[in-house]
């Protein structure tokens, strides 16, 4: 498998960006892009390339899930992995993301200073 590098970031909320962002990009060294909504993700997702996808649930107007499924329907997005970031921890909510494809949920809050190594155990294929 290709080393993870480009990550899309798509979150509605600014102060959840900017937590992410440093994370990801001053911490775990990633290329961020970060979209503050679904539509903005699916204008810009195929330009971009992403090797991941990072989404939140709850967002205005479309949603994680339907943002992913409509990044699905880019033939060069197809087999991007994906995952979810909410605040709904119950097993059977992450069960239902999981089941839409994701390959992880993480659940929010979550730790800035183990972001980047959760993604990268996701992306590794362990359990984060």
């Amino acid at each position: 498998m290709a080393a993870l590098e480009k990550i899309l970031h798509v979150e509605d909320d600014a102060d959840i960006r900017e937590i992410a962002k440093i994370a990801l990009e001053m911490i775990g060294g990633f290329d961020v892009h970060q979209c503050a909504s679904g539509h903005d993700a699916i204008a810009v997702a195929e330009e971009y390339a992403p090797d991941l996808i990072l989404l939140d649930v709850m967002m205005p107007v479309i949603g994680g899930e339907d943002t992913l499924r409509e990044l699905r329907k880019i033939s060069a997005l197809d087999g991007v992995p994906a995952v979810f970031m909410t605040a709904k921890a119950h097993q059977k909510e992450k069960q239902a993301l999981l089941d839409q494809g994701a390959k992880a949920v993480i659940v929010k809050p979550f730790d800035p200073t183990t972001l980047a190594d959760e993604i990268r155990a996701i992306w590794d294929g362990q359990e984060a």
